[in-house]
């Protein structure tokens, strides 16, 4: 919902060439910003990635659940931590409006404070989430697959 309220802002200020809803650029480049972050590293790729993995790996191979349980709830557990990181960064100071690459042009020269820094520990954060997410995912696969490697579906 906060990616979707983003992108309605970014809709609303792009709409209309004599009114502003969003009062100068960098207000406009953290909601940019933060729209991109949001959507890709806390939407799409925990959702595409780890959601669906979590419910087809076990049952394509037929085992109860993912090889580390904890393992894969400390994973879910840092998402959200990492998202409001994300969010202190954007209320940091003027906020962390360098797109979501994070160039230096921007991220370096215009941004001196910790809005950049906290923007890049939460991506860290959610970084950390999908590697663990991916280690519990093959060590599901190795350990209980029921086939050899090379009679295995192509998903797995």
């Amino acid at each position: 919902m906060m990616g979707s309220t983003l992108s309605y802002a970014i809709r609303r200020e792009l709409a209309f060439t004599d009114t502003q809803f969003l009062t100068n650029a960098q207000l406009y480049n953290v909601t940019v910003t933060s729209h991109a972050l949001i959507m890709i590293f806390f939407t799409v790729m925990p959702i595409l990635i780890g959601g669906f993995g979590n419910l087809t790996i076990p049952i394509l191979l037929g085992c109860e659940d993912l090889a580390f349980p904890r393992l894969n709830n400390f994973s879910f557990w840092l998402l959200p931590h990492a998202l409001l990181l994300l969010l202190i960064s954007s209320w940091t100071e003027a906020g962390a409006g360098t797109g979501w690459t994070m160039y230096p042009p921007l991220s370096t020269v215009g941004h001196l404070g910790a809005s950049v820094d906290l923007a890049i520990f939460s991506l860290h954060m959610a970084g950390l989430s999908s590697i663990l997410g991916a280690i519990n995912f093959i060590v599901t696969i190795v350990n209980n697959r029921a086939i050899a490697f090379m009679r295995m579906p192509l998903l797995l």
